[in-house]
């Protein structure tokens, strides 16, 4: 599978494009005043104690305090989707006290309003390695399924020194003793410098930042199957290839530097998918299409035929449009970074090899998202339920604010339900005042409908309850607003 990469470089933001075989499948964005903050690591003080939860508050010198959950004390694994050994928890009551200072490390982002995410399971992630400090576990990713490359690289584990927990990541497929010892070498150095920070740095501080978005998808996303990395930005991309150099050197001739007068996410048309990436609806090859709804809670995707009707019967057509959507659903998760609960609404099948046939394509192209999934069977409703694991924004939250006119809602009020919604209010208004003319100012599709077709309702306001109106239309563009002065 061939990957092209796409780093737009800027002072204020910047912007990392992936595609395989020449369709966007990711997108990252990082702006200069907001980093991301998940990877880094903080020594801070512990505020609350919350047994109630089984959780505790810990101050590490932001705005909010990290919240930290029991099963995040203690050791746990699920970096890079590792199978781990599950012990009892004690209460939080009995490892953490108010006051004390711990080591913590950002898993998540919670969103405005919210404190982050909190673990004091470290994890180090390197180029083909991850250190766990104060863990025995050696593990090698999910991902990697060959059997017997899963015994050589665990063969390869027990001769390397061992600091801590090590996990083979799904970029060390493949790689030799010396790439893996010169990994470690790195997270060593790194965590004891850590070490040293922690014991003399008054808490609440930053010890250790994560990378910044440019160097982590050259250590997370760049492997072998990557064919360009353009960069467009002479600095940027002195960095990436000097990553290379010290990781990964064969990586090095991949990397271009984008020198052209067009911008590069302009020229490469990555602009107009971008676009097409904040849009709910999803046109399909054959016609059908799907509509991706997000709430807080979860997200659903809904399956809809469109004008596809070329299969031998019903049965064929629905089979052909949801073969269609499991191939591109999990393209849409990774493209708008969707986490949680996701409902998949497929057009129901009655045919039961069908069914099972669409979860295996489902599956096949979950298995190409580095985000954990976890996959459910078809619901008795035709619903099929999956979860994907979030540690940071959607890109629809990334990218945009919501609607002040439709206040999140999605849509807004008519011209006609406007129009009534001024007309019981002139009356109520009237009644209160003991007034009977009124300036009112409208949105000017409201205007145009009560000075024609709707003229009748203010004429029966003044017929009926003698009250006049007087309009004008506004220069406020809230569809919705209007504004009601009594004439003196």
């Amino acid at each position: 599978m061939s990957t092209t990469i796409f780093a737009n470089v800027s002072p204020f933001e910047t912007r990392v494009a992936v595609r395989e075989e020449e369709r966007l499948v990711e997108l990252y964005v990082e702006r200069t005043l907001g980093r991301s903050v998940v990877g880094n690591l903080y020594k801070g003080r512990v505020s609350r104690v919350l047994p109630g939860m089984q959780a505790a508050f810990v101050d590490v010198g932001m705005e909010r305090d990290a919240f930290l959950y029991v099963d995040d004390v203690g050791e746990a694994l699920e970096e890079e989707d590792v199978d781990f050994q599950e012990v009892p928890q004690a209460p939080i009551q009995d490892l953490l006290r108010p006051g004390q200072e711990i080591l913590v490390q950002i898993t998540r982002e919670l969103g405005p309003g919210k404190g982050p995410r909190a673990s004091s399971h470290i994890t180090l992630p390197g180029r083909f390695l991850v250190l766990i400090p104060g863990s025995n576990h050696v593990g090698v990713s999910r991902r990697i399924t060959d059997q017997k490359e899963r015994e050589r690289l665990r063969a390869l584990l027990a001769e390397l020194p061992r600091p801590g927990g090590l996990i083979v990541r799904t970029a060390g497929e493949g790689r030799g003793l010396a790439d893996f010892q010169q990994d470690l070498a790195f997270l060593q150095a790194t965590w004891e410098h850590i070490r040293r920070r922690f014991e003399t740095t008054a808490a609440p501080a930053l010890l250790y930042s994560e990378l910044d978005l440019l160097l982590r998808v050259a250590r997370d996303v760049a492997r072998d199957n990557v064919r360009e990395f353009w960069v467009d930005d002479g600095e940027a991309y002195r960095r990436v290839v000097e990553f290379f150099q010290r990781v990964q050197p064969d990586m090095t001739a991949a990397v271009k530097l984008y020198t052209r007068a067009k911008p590069m996410f302009s020229a490469f048309g990555l602009e107009e998918e971008i676009a097409r990436a904040l849009s709910p609806r999803v046109e399909l090859p054959s016609g059908g299409s799907l509509v991706i709804e997000q709430t807080e809670a979860l997200v659903v995707i809904d399956v809809n035929t469109g004008r596809y009707a070329r299969g031998q019967d019903l049965e064929d057509t629905v089979f052909h449009i949801n073969l269609e959507a499991a191939r591109e659903i999990p393209r849409q998760l990774r493209l708008r970074n969707l986490g949680g609960i996701v409902v998949v609404d497929f057009i129901d099948m009655e045919n039961p090899e069908h069914r099972h046939a669409l979860l295996e394509a489902f599956r096949k192209e979950l298995a190409k998202d580095r985000a954990r999934t976890l996959l459910g069977p078809v619901g008795p409703f035709g619903l099929v339920q999956l979860t994907r694991k979030r540690t940071s924004a959607s890109l629809w939250k990334t990218l945009t604010d919501p609607c002040p006119f439709c206040e999140g809602l999605g849509r807004l009020k008519s011209p006609e339900t406007v129009a009534l919604e001024l007309y019981r209010e002139v009356r109520e208004r009237a009644q209160e005042l003991g007034a009977t003319v009124f300036r009112v100012r409208a949105h000017e599709r409201v205007v145009k409908l009560l000075t024609g077709e709707w003229a009748p309702l203010l004429q029966t306001l003044e017929r009926e309850h003698g009250v006049r109106v007087e309009l004008a239309a506004t220069h406020d563009p809230h569809p919705a607003h209007f504004e009601l002065v009594p004439k003196a």
